[in-house]
This record gives C-alpha cells, sequence and structure tokens, in this order.
C-alpha cells in the first residue's frame, strides 16, 4: 500500500487535541489522510476536531474522548478507530503524562498514573493496532519519544526512563516488523512550543523552542521518507527554524 498518495489511508494520533498530536493531525489531513484523534478534555478536544475536519474539507475527523491513564480506554481507542475506518496505516504515540518531580517525591499514586499512560496503555493501543497492520501486510508506528530519554533534565528522570522504554520497543518492534512490511520510528524532540511545556517550565524562552510542526513533519518523514527515516531509529528534532 502507498501511504504516501492513497487518500483511504487512516492516522490515529492519541494526545491529538493541542500540541506536537494536534499539528501532527493537522499536517496529515494536508496530506489526505483519514484522521482519527483521542485526548481527555472534551472541550479541547472538539475545538481541535473543528479544526482538522476544515483541512478535511467535507470529510469529518473522528475524535473520541479517552483517558489513556485508562488501559481499558486505551484499547477502546484503537477498536472504535479500526471499527470506524476497518484499518490504521498509520499510528502516532503521543499521548504522555509527565510529572516534574525529584525521585524520592514521587508518589505511588503518581507512579502508577504515569505508568499506566506512558507504559501500558502504550503496550495494549499498539498491541491491538500492530495485529491488524499485520493481517494488513503494512503500516507505520511513530512513537513520540523525547531528548529526555537519553539526557533526562532535572524532574523529568522518571518520565525520561518511560520514553527510553518507548525507544527500546520501537527497535523491537521494527526487528518484528521487517520481514512483515511494518515500519516503527521514535521522534526524539527537544524543547517544544506546548501546553505541556508551559505547564512544566513556564519561563522557559520560547526562542529555544521547536515549534510542533517540525515534529509533526518528523512524522511525515517517517511515513513517506523511509530511506532517511529507517525503521527501528530514533531520530532527534531540537532545531528551533
Amino acid at each position: 500500500m502507498n501511504l504516501e498518495t492513497n487518500h483511504n489511508s487512516v492516522c490515529l494520533v492519541t494526545g491529538g487535541s493541542s500540541g506536537i498530536g494536534l499539528a501532527t493531525a493537522l499536517l496529515f489531513a494536508e496530506k489526505g489522510y483519514e484522521i482519527a484523534i483521542c485526548g481527555r478534555r472534551e472541550s479541547k478536544l472538539l475545538e481541535a476536531k473543528r479544526a482538522i475536519d476544515a483541512v478535511l474539507g467535507g470529510r469529518e475527523c473522528f475524535a473520541m474522548v479517552a483517558d489513556l491513564g485508562n488501559t481499558e480506554q486505551a484499547v477502546e481507542v484503537a477498536e472504535k478507530t479500526l471499527n470506524r475506518f476497518g484499518r490504521i496505516d498509520l499510528l502516532v504515540n503521543n499521548a504522555a503524562a509527565s510529572p516534574l518531580s525529584p525521585f524520592h517525591e514521587i508518589s505511588p499514586e503518581v507512579f502508577e498514573a504515569t505508568i499506566n499512560t506512558n507504559v501500558r496503555s502504550l503496550f495494549y493501543l499498539t498491541q491491538a493496532i500492530w495485529k491488524k497492520m499485520r493481517e494488513q501486510g503494512a503500516g507505520v508506528i511513530v512513537n513520540i519519544s523525547s531528548l529526555s530519554a537519553v539526557d533526562p533534565f532535572d524532574g523529568l528522570g522518571f518520565y525520561g526512563a518511560c520514553k527510553a522504554w518507548m525507544d527500546l520497543m520501537t527497535q523491537a518492534l521494527a526487528k518484528e516488523g521487517s520481514e512483515l512490511g511494518l515500519r516503527v520510528c521514535s521522534i526524539r524532540p527537544g524543547a517544544v512550543e506546548t501546553p505541556m511545556l508551559r505547564r512544566l517550565f513556564p519561563d522557559f524562552p520560547s526562542e529555544q523552542c521547536v515549534q510542533p510542526r517540525a515534529i509533526a513533519e518528523a512524522v511525515w518523514g517517517c511515513v513517506a521518507e523511509p530511506e532517511s527515516y529507517p525503521s527501528g531509529e530514533a531520530f532527534t528534532v531540537t532545531d528551533q527554524s
């Protein structure tokens, strides 16, 4: 299947209501994809849907309210998208929990909530879609990792450890998928101008931030330029231009 030109290709973006997720959904809508997104807050999700619908030009974005801190809801996102479109050609794992805390202050509740979103739900949702992609004989998964996976920032060591797990899963799945027509990549952004960044670091200099569109374009590269974005690799994006 030609993912670059087939306008029936389906893209699912988790955490698609703002920031990197929304920028990615908008870019793939421009490329002619069917778009599915999920997010926790209905008001933000509907706002994002309206923006994506405007790009889709007559087609509608499939928007699902879901908290990926709940693993059952994560599986439901996969099932609902497959029921709606019959296939998924691109999964962008973007949703994440990012507690800012020194190690000794991480509570059991925060630990469990973070693991549920960043590891358990990621695993179960990806597994459900991976099974379908194996049947299809085609598909791309792009995991939105972080520079903290290799250079943990103060207070984000636990978050970075989750992203390191994500990057290792990228490598493992890429090996499994190499003979099946399936590709898996990671994108490691530095500081990105998103609501999450401003929540954690409200005074971080804007001029040092990457724009969400730059991350979306790297995701597109993983799909459209496999020679430049080999499966199994993690690609750092820190350019502010």
